[in-house]
């Protein structure tokens, strides 16, 4: 078996497949920069829901009612609830980072797949001379293009969309502080009412 062959077979097939998984990569980017944007604009972080949060955190942990449990149980239940609501700001902000660093590669690889072919062609054309592979090598150049089209936009989305996620998150940590002042009230009043039916 010669694996040469086989991978010169695979890369005659050019760079219009690669075109199209940038294509499809890019649909993608935007959908993911159109989501973004509407849940960022209109998600407000609620005392109620991370006071809701610790609770369920706590009632994890302990089995029982969230109204008990040590300082350290608290804080613990206080950081749980802002990881929670932090993954809910960041979600899918990845795949646009990743997009952004390795679009370009992508379309580097089409080109390279292009050039390869326009090579090809000229080996077996000899008649078409210089003017067969430049036409080749500059189709080949518009997959890095494209990789470069596709990937800016995602740089830029990501970067700005991390600037909103560290801007709601310093929201986020005061709105905790106090959620957690609200849940220790509840364990004292809950600890006062426990004593008072004891005596």
């Amino acid at each position: 078996m010669d694996v040469s062959a086989r991978f010169l077979a695979f890369t005659l097939y050019g760079a219009g497949w690669v075109l199209w998984l940038l294509v499809a990569l890019s649909v993608v980017s935007i959908t993911v920069m159109v989501e973004r944007l509407w849940f960022l604009g209109t998600h407000r972080t609620q005392i109620a829901a991370l006071l809701q949060d610790m609770r369920t955190v706590l009632e994890r942990a302990a089995g029982g009612p969230a109204v008990s449990g040590s300082a350290d149980a608290l804080v613990g239940a206080m950081e749980g609830a802002k990881a929670r609501e932090r993954l809910r700001l960041e979600r899918n902000l990845t795949y646009l980072a990743t997009l952004g660093a390795n679009a370009p590669f992508i379309g580097l690889f089409g080109t390279v797949l292009g050039i390869i072919k326009a090579f090809h062609d000229l080996a077996g054309s000899q008649a078409g001379g210089a003017s067969v592979v430049m036409a080749g090598i500059s189709e080949a150049l518009v997959a890095t293009a494209v990789g470069l089209m596709v990937a800016i936009p995602a740089v830029v989305a990501y970067n700005y969309f991390s600037r909103r996620v560290r801007t709601k998150m310093t929201e986020v940590d005061w709105m905790a502080q106090l959620a957690l002042s609200q849940l220790k009230a509840e364990r004292a009043a809950a600890s006062f009412a426990a004593s008072e039916r004891a005596s």
